[in-house]
């Protein structure tokens, strides 16, 4: 794909919750000074294709947070959906441009749960917090792809998750037919600290190649910690991995991290 209505694509950046990610270079007719912007181009074409672009959409028009990425652009060509928003740099914590300081992961994921603790207070949740999802800025980070973002209705039942890839930075019990809540985003802020700190995942090697043993291991394994983690560190992990109740809420979270990054 060489891009799409007036973008010009420079190189495909990977594939996200129901859609890949482009850079491109920046249109002239769009208002910003960057040069180059992120085109995500939402997958499949009709009515379910229109339903995922416009639920992304509506969350980035409900929220405004410095620590989310800015929505730029959106529409539609051919049947197909697609939305533009900032290109960052740094890459995500998943795979940065430069290895970031432990502060920096600190304070990366403290942004995240700044932008998480927005979408709470506007009844949503991201549901796909992972390394993946958190860019990292020059100061901190901004979190990314709202693909699988869910308004909080009563009685509103949700079905689907990220890719497998995912599956570990997942509140378990949501894999297991739990609704999404605030507390399972929590869960993944926290497993994807300990991930960005150690480069281990909390249930160790996964046989991705193999959905299914890669569940049933999830299913099957408690959580646990990295051994050489701080024990101040150590502790709030474990605080997000608790069960719902004892949780703390996203901004809670944060404020600790910033703590800890000082």
């Amino acid at each position: 794909m060489d891009g799409i209505a007036d973008y010009e694509f420079v190189r495909p950046l990977g594939a996200g919750n129901h859609g890949d990610f482009f850079l491109a270079r920046r249109p002239p007719r769009l208002p910003v000074s960057a040069d180059h912007v992120v085109v995500k181009v939402v997958g499949g074409t009709g009515q379910e294709a229109f339903r995922r672009a416009t639920r992304e959409l509506k969350a980035f028009a409900r929220v405004r947070s410095p620590f989310l990425v800015t929505l730029y652009d959106a529409g539609q060509q051919g049947g197909v959906f697609y939305y533009s928003m900032e290109y960052i740099p740094g890459g995500p914590l998943s795979a940065p441009a430069e290895t970031p300081t432990r502060e920096h992961v600190l304070r990366a994921v403290a942004c995240a749960a700044r932008a998480a603790q927005a979408l709470h207070e506007e009844g949503i949740i991201h549901r796909d917090i992972s390394p993946g999802n958190v860019l990292l800025t020059a100061d901190g980070g901004k979190l990314a792809d709202l693909g699988l973002s869910q308004v909080l209705t009563p009685g509103a039942t949700i079905t689907g998750m990220g890719g497998l890839g995912s599956a570990e930075f997942t509140d378990p019990a949501i894999l297991q037919g739990d609704k999404p809540s605030p507390a399972g985003d929590v869960w993944s802020l926290g497993a994807t600290l300990h991930w960005s700190l150690t480069g281990q995942g909390l249930y160790g090697p996964l046989p991705t190649d193999d959905p299914l043993l890669t569940l049933r291991k999830i299913y099957s394994t408690p959580p646990s910690l990295h051994p050489d983690l701080q024990p101040d560190l150590t502790a709030l992990i474990t605080t997000c991995l608790a069960p719902n109740p004892k949780r703390p809420t996203a901004h809670t979270l944060a404020d600790q991290l910033y703590r800890l990054a000082t």
